[in-house]
């Protein structure tokens, strides 16, 4: 009875996610960074971006980090598809500003300090080519409106 106890124990420890302490942790997925600018009002503001271009990058964004640079962010390459984007917060710690940016590297809009953790959709007002994500306040402490405009090889410019 003992050994049946056991192996049921066992069993369970490995098919319950959590189970025993045991913590998942997220499967990390590689990121190229390359160069951006940010032209507006205030001056040229360099980052250094990850680049999320494939459909597992896209997902995995931005999730389980629990600080990022102050020069840096993340670029969501939607690929030539012009359409509306959403995002979301999930398993995200840190507040964001997400700057949604047309084909053409104009600022169309931009969702400022956005929650961490939010299930809730945050979402483009036309198409766009990319989503670049900023500490959130850095839009703020920059001067970065919508209209501004985003150098980036992606976009066709680059400095």
């Amino acid at each position: 009875m003992k050994r049946l106890f056991a192996v049921v124990l066992g069993l369970l420890t490995l098919a319950l996610p959590g189970a025993a302490g045991a913590q998942q942790s997220p499967v990390a997925t590689t990121f190229a960074t390359s160069r951006l600018v940010i032209v507006s009002e205030s001056g040229r503001h360099e980052f250094t971006v990850q680049l999320a271009v494939t459909p597992e990058q896209r997902a995995q964004g931005l999730m389980y980090r629990r600080s990022m640079a102050a020069d840096a962010g993340m670029l969501f390459d939607f690929g030539q598809r012009a359409g509306r984007a959403s995002m979301w917060m999930k398993n995200t710690y840190i507040p964001l500003d997400m700057l949604f940016i047309r084909a053409d590297g104009e600022i169309e809009s931009i969702a400022t300090r956005t929650v961490p953790h939010s299930l809730e959709s945050v979402s483009s007002r036309g198409p766009v080519r990319g989503v670049l994500e900023l500490n959130g306040g850095t839009a703020a402490r920059l001067g970065i409106a919508p209209g501004d405009v985003v150098e980036h090889e992606i976009f066709g410019s680059a400095d």
